[in-house]
């Protein structure tokens, strides 16, 4: 039964990229600050890295935590007796929070940052942008992971929908994508959109501070992160201290989390 999740979880993220994809080059949301080319030399081998990582690190090592667990009877999900239904729903809600959490770590703890700013010195934010991640950054929320799913409870067929959601939801909210005002209004009120997420990624340190949420927006409502300003047209994407396109090729942007780092946000 997993494996069909599996390969129809393939299938779902890889026509979510692929919308997307279309999508913001028929209604770009901000314009275009370097070429496409230029950023897909860096951007498709870190996302290469991630997929393999995500392949056979990350998915195998949640899955086999949420086995144990399972086979245990560990997690709040199995001390809290609940319908299925529910206890689906609140599973699925309570590792949204946790990847909420993990964000906005990665953007406290200087240790991670030092791997997540990679993610944040793209120039231009697109579809691309969305998987572009250090191999670091990826191998340290392993354990995050895990550790979520173990004190959740999560069982395994919950975690492979979530992660199908989790992917395809990162792919829509990085995307270039304009979406009509009333759509945009309306979805953002649940949901994490690419408008929402393009303030995120905005170059103003108070701007990045915010919408830290990857699926449901309510996390950032709850915690006091969440910013609906300025619009998009009037961002600038990135980080002060990396503005330098000849900087930000593969090879540097592999060694940065090692390299002596000037502040991402100069005085």
């Amino acid at each position: 039964m997993l494996s069909v999740f599996d390969l129809w979880g393939s299938v779902v993220v890889g026509l979510a990229v692929a919308v997307c994809f279309a999508a913001e080059h028929r209604r770009p949301l901000r314009a275009r600050v370097r070429p496409l080319g230029e950023r897909l030399s860096a951007n498709i081998p870190l996302v290469a890295i991630a997929a393999l990582i995500l392949r056979l690190a990350m998915v195998p090592a949640a899955l086999a935590v949420a086995t144990a667990a399972q086979r245990g009877g560990v997690g709040l999900l199995r001390w809290v007796p609940l319908p299925a239904a529910a206890a689906g729903v609140a599973g699925f809600l309570l590792l949204d929070w946790s990847i909420y959490v993990w964000h906005r770590l990665n953007h406290r703890v200087s240790w991670l940052w030092r791997f997540h700013l990679v993610h944040h010195t793209d120039l231009d934010l697109d579809v691309s942008t969305a998987f572009r991640f250090h191999a670091g950054e990826l191998l340290l929320s392993v354990g995050w992971r895990t550790l979520a799913v173990l004190a959740v409870g999560a069982p395994p067929s919950l975690l492979v929908v979530y992660e199908i959601v989790t992917q395809s939801a990162t792919a829509f909210h990085h995307s270039n994508w304009r979406l009509p005002d009333r759509i945009e209004r309306g979805l953002s009120l649940v949901l994490m959109t690419p408008a929402q997420h393009g303030i995120h990624h905005s170059m103003v340190e108070r701007e990045t501070n915010s919408n830290w949420s990857v699926v449901f927006s309510w996390w950032d409502r709850l915690h006091g992160s969440w910013r609906r300003d300025p619009p998009n047209e009037a961002l600038t994407i990135g980080l002060p201290a990396w503005r330098d396109p000849q900087a930000l090729g593969l090879a540097r942007l592999l060694a940065l989390p090692f390299t002596r780092q000037p502040p991402a946000w100069p005085s």
